[in-house]
């Protein structure tokens, strides 16, 4: 049910849905005359909305905090046998491309897998695992996961080394499902593989499931607080990343309120 109404939930308050219903709600309601004052406000407020959030540094400075909580781990000094095993999280594959194709299908979060592939080779005696399912509402394709375990495999990493947990379909599950497979233990150190942005929330959820984690933020979306101010490429792309940055502080705040997190902003 948690699943279910935060999908439904965000799906209606997500930045760009509240812009496209002002503006769509009022050019409706200037179809009446005793409401078109209103209906002017409307349309008015969210083409300002919408062109603040492509146009101006508002979704740089939302995402950059996210980004910047929580550092790589210094690996220098760490011996490979140290290292239990390497997480990386669902989200930068598209199962449904991947199935229609026949290939591994990645999208703008691929780095999680390539920087999982990457460390793996780094640590040759670790464990590869790879966790997501399915995280929309209403499927539309198959889990990516058995393509990544395949590019995987395909890359020389042997076959033993990969681990798959498919059923997960959020963060908290993630963790989770990943706790009931792979069963930490106190003195192992895992590497957690995720986007810069998600990894405040996701290496919280990870501690609390029993791993000494390890974080390895990639796929950063902004380029540090040094450049906050930087405008976005384009409107549309501002827009997505607001969605992105707002979705996230939503999910801290919501974690922290059902008890799934010790903090509100996880270090």
């Amino acid at each position: 049910m948690f699943f279910v109404l935060a999908k439904v939930g965000w799906a209606l308050i997500k930045p760009s849905s509240l812009i496209a219903a002002l503006i769509i709600g009022g050019l409706l309601l200037s179809l009446a005359q005793r409401w078109r004052r209103t209906a002017r406000g409307a349309v008015a407020l969210g083409l300002a909305l919408y062109l603040a959030a492509g146009l101006t540094p508002l979704a740089t400075i939302v995402i950059a905090p996210l980004e910047d909580r929580i550092r790589p781990a210094d690996l220098t000094a760490i011996k490979a046998p140290s290292i239990a095993g390497i997480i990386v999280l669902g989200g930068g594959e598209d199962g449904a491309i991947a199935r229609a194709r026949g290939q591994l299908a990645l999208n703008e979060a691929g780095e999680r897998i390539t920087a999982g592939l990457e460390l793996a080779y780094r640590f040759p005696t670790a464990k590869l695992v790879f966790s997501g399912g399915i995280g929309a509402l209403i499927p539309r394709g198959p889990p990516g996961a058995r393509a990544v375990a395949q590019f995987w495999r395909a890359t020389g990493i042997a076959p033993a080394r990969v681990l798959v947990e498919r059923r997960s379909r959020d963060t908290h599950e993630n963790a989770v499902m990943s706790a009931a497979l792979l069963r930490p233990k106190p003195q192992q150190r895992w590497l957690l593989v995720t986007s810069a942005f998600h990894m405040p929330r996701a290496s919280a959820l990870f501690r609390r499931a029993g791993f000494r984690v390890l974080p390895w933020p990639v796929d950063y979306r902004s380029d540090g607080p040094q450049r906050a101010w930087r405008n976005p490429s384009s409107v549309p792309r501002g827009l997505e990343q607001l969605d992105l940055a707002t979705k996230e502080w939503l999910g801290l705040l919501v974690y922290r309120l059902v008890g799934r997190t010790d903090a509100l902003f996880p270090k």
